[in-house]
């Protein structure tokens, strides 16, 4: 059986890239290719999760007369003979490649080709030479940065990999992978960064829904650093899963999970803060002891029902605020 196939090539340069441009049909090149999707549990990879739908799409697309698509892009990963060979130096080109490396790397073009491996249709290609993984990241997130129907959540995650020094250039985003990196936090592996989900562990809200959350404790505590407001919003997270632990043990039936509650919810925690007596430290034990109030029904049909949006955020943070400040009844007893 060979396991090698043989592309005709032409070699040129996209700006300063060298590449390869060349045309294959679709079984083939899905079969020599591979979509490096983020592996959330170990944070290897930067491709969002297949969309099937629209997949199957484009699948009805290429079948129809007078269909068409731009290039696909990929990426020839590794070296000359680590699973590809390329004879030709300037021109036309020769690629050789293995079947079983499956060496071309599905920059943009995941969903076009996900659901076209049966089809023998011809696709235009082209192909970088040997970028790294870094690179490779880079060149997917000018590609798709504003591409619709792309997880924020997922090009938030890439420039934390890309970014050398985060607690300056994105503090928020640096307190927002702390609390779902934290084994002690109870947002421990459960936001969504839009790669492939850890298995067993329900969804709560997004990275984008907590780095905005994180945003606004920075923009309220300042000039505190971006280890001060991880470590405070970490506390307050832990003290809000003590009080109201059903919000995370059953997340589909309540609002504190969900970006109307993020939001409210963090705006408390600023208050608290800026409230908190001279020398007293916020940390998990002290939110706790102001959350009592709070614990109401976060339900979708409670008094939180039905708001969303920015203004319904600040109208939430305005009801959990005056639950905070409404009188306490004193029994009498004798």
């Amino acid at each position: 059986m060979n396991h090698m196939t043989t592309l005709p090539c032409i070699r040129g340069r996209s700006l300063d890239r060298p590449v390869l441009l060349g045309f294959a049909s679709a079984r083939v090149l899905h079969a020599c290719s591979f979509a490096d999707v983020l592996d959330e549990a170990s944070g290897r990879g930067y491709q969002r999760r297949l969309n099937s739908r629209h997949s199957l799409d484009f699948r009805r697309y290429v079948q129809e007369p007078g269909s068409s698509t731009i290039p696909l892009t990929f990426n020839l990963r590794g070296h000359d003979r680590d699973g590809w060979r390329l004879e030709g130096r300037d021109g036309a080109a020769t690629l050789h490649l293995s079947l079983r490396a499956r060496p071309l790397a599905q920059v943009d073009c995941q969903h076009r080709l996900g659901h076209l491996s049966d089809l023998d249709v011809q696709l235009p290609f082209m192909a970088f030479i040997g970028l790294s993984e870094r690179e490779e990241m880079e060149i997917f997130g000018i590609i798709n940065g504003k591409a619709k129907g792309l997880s924020n959540s997922l090009l938030d995650f890439h420039d934390a990999q890309l970014c050398a020094d985060l607690a300056s250039e994105r503090p928020e985003l640096l307190v927002a992978l702390h609390l779902k990196n934290e084994p002690t936090s109870p947002w421990y592996n459960r936001l969504d960064l839009g790669g492939s989900q850890v298995s067993g562990l329900e969804r709560r809200a997004s990275l984008r829904t907590m780095q905005k959350a994180c945003r606004i404790l920075f923009r309220r505590l300042r000039p505190r650093s971006a280890e001060e407001v991880a470590r405070v919003a970490h506390d307050f997270w832990c003290a809000v899963a003590l009080v109201m632990p059903e919000a995370f043990s059953k997340p589909r039936k309540s609002l504190v999970t969900k970006g109307i509650g993020v939001y409210a919810l963090t705006e408390v925690a600023a208050d608290a803060v800026l409230e908190a007596p001279a020398g007293a430290r916020c940390d998990a034990a002290y939110f706790a002891s102001i959350m009592g109030d709070l614990a109401f029904d976060w339900s979708s049909d409670g008094p939180l029902a039905g708001l969303g949006g920015e203004g319904g955020a600040r109208r939430a943070a305005d009801i959990l605020r005056q639950l905070r400040r409404r009188p306490h009844l004193k029994v009498a007893h004798g």
